[in-house]
């Protein structure tokens, strides 16, 4: 749960506003069923032709690979995502072909797919009282070698996920952002008709 809740004017649902991306993890394990329940909801999401082109990779902490997928993030990132419980490499495949086929052609919704998967994600693991944060702060190339990423793949970003833990554990200067961020209004980035001039 949020630790200051955020106002809405209109009646968004409640997971939403509950869904926000902490720094300050607790280094408490994650079973595998509850890995697993995460990974359920977010292969539900929809996509082109239901071709389903993402892909999670994962380690969980203390597991034998829990610090190669540590190596790879930006150092910044390592230093509070290792308190994590898990962390995830989101993925989308970058072809499709046609059921049966093996007539691959390049994908234009493979990383607009993988993020409404990382979206359903994200809200189940909040359902289950866990956290999320994705980053990009991530050395790309040294993941695609380092987790033997095929060149078709795009790695779309890097997820930290666990329980919620104590702001002091994290620097100063971030403690006083460990908390939900508001949002631009609707009014900033809908609009009916063409874009605006």
């Amino acid at each position: 749960m949020a630790s200051q809740p955020r106002t809405v004017s209109r009646a968004v649902e409640p997971l939403f506003l509950d869904r926000w991306s902490p720094r300050a993890f607790d280094s408490s394990a994650i079973p595998q069923a509850d890995l697993d329940t995460i990974f359920d909801a977010a292969r539900w999401a929809p996509s082109a032709f239901n071709y389903q082109p993402w892909r999670f990779l994962y380690a969980h902490r203390d597991d034998a690979n829990w610090s190669r997928f540590l190596s790879v993030l930006m150092p910044f990132n390592q230093s509070w995502v290792q308190n994590a419980g898990a962390i995830i490499f989101i993925l989308s495949d970058t072809l499709m072909a046609a059921p049966g086929s093996d007539d691959f052609k390049p994908s234009y919704s493979h990383s607009f797919d993988a993020g409404a998967a990382w979206a359903l994600l994200s809200l189940q693991a909040t359902r289950l009282g866990y956290h999320t944060h994705g980053m990009t702060g991530v050395d790309f190339d040294k993941a695609r070698t380092e987790l033997g990423v095929p060149d078709r793949f795009r790695i779309e970003a890097a997820v930290a996920i666990g329980r919620q833990g104590d702001k002091a554990i994290l620097p100063e200067g971030l403690q006083a952002r460990e908390v939900p961020s508001d949002r631009s209004p609707i009014e900033d980035f809908v609009f009916a008709g063409n874009f605006p001039a």
